[in-house]
């Protein structure tokens, strides 16, 4: 799939842009210096402001927890560098709060274009959005908040986990897995696509294997 090009909305599937960016850690390139590691990109519509700085200090104090699943966190906004270290400095002085991940200052926008952050009806803002990018580069997950709403950290690590669960096992994960109201933290097995496979799947349930609602429902413990 090609790159994204200019004023294009991001796809799930796109290849992340290939991009050099000045952020508070230095110059990063994206997405090649996070080559075989999970992370997730999120923009918030600018420094010093009280949604935002509640997020940064709960994206932080869950940094630790991302780090355990090879994933990484970047931010992101339209403000220079030397706004988003003086906003950096503030959280540590007067929350106890180190910012232990990079921000991007994405100062022309150019990259905000390219991933569709910039809404015409939220002025030069970019917009409360979640990128989550795999290990390959291709974009996996998206979400778009508005302005006056805080994002779930814990949400955010959850999908992460289960998008690392169905790569690695082939399977599906059901409504809040891994706390589904019926299975609990058992997930789905992919339905049959032909008579074969319906066959098998019922020959599964019958030996304990997986668990069958019904052929095109089945589920198992990993």
């Amino acid at each position: 799939m090609e790159n994204l090009t200019e004023n294009k909305l991001a796809l799930l599937g796109d290849k992340f842009p290939s991009v050099k960016v000045n952020t508070t850690f230095g110059i990063k390139n994206l997405p090649e210096d996070y080559k075989g590691k999970w992370f997730v990109l999120f923009s918030h519509p600018g420094d010093f402001t009280p949604v935002c700085t509640t997020e940064f200090v709960s994206f932080a104090k869950k940094h630790d927890e991302f780090k355990k699943l090879n994933c990484e966190l970047i931010g992101l906004s339209v403000d220079q560098v030397f706004s988003h270290l003086k906003w950096t400095e503030w959280i540590k002085e007067n929350l106890n709060q180190e910012i232990t991940f990079p921000i991007i200052a994405d100062e022309m926008g150019k990259l905000a274009m390219k991933l569709g952050m910039l809404h015409p009806k939220k002025g030069t803002n970019t917009v409360r959005a979640v990128f989550v990018v795999d290990p390959n580069g291709t974009m996996r997950l998206m979400l778009y908040y508005p302005q006056e709403v805080g994002r779930n950290m814990d949400e955010i690590l959850r999908v992460v986990k289960a998008l690392q669960t169905t790569d690695e096992f082939g399977v599906a994960t059901p409504a809040n897995w891994p706390n589904n109201e019926l299975w609990g933290d058992e997930v789905i097995v992919p339905p049959a696509a032909n008579e074969k496979a319906k066959e098998e799947r019922l020959a599964d349930d019958k030996k304990g294997t997986i668990k069958c609602e019904d052929w095109w429902l089945c589920h198992k413990k990993l």
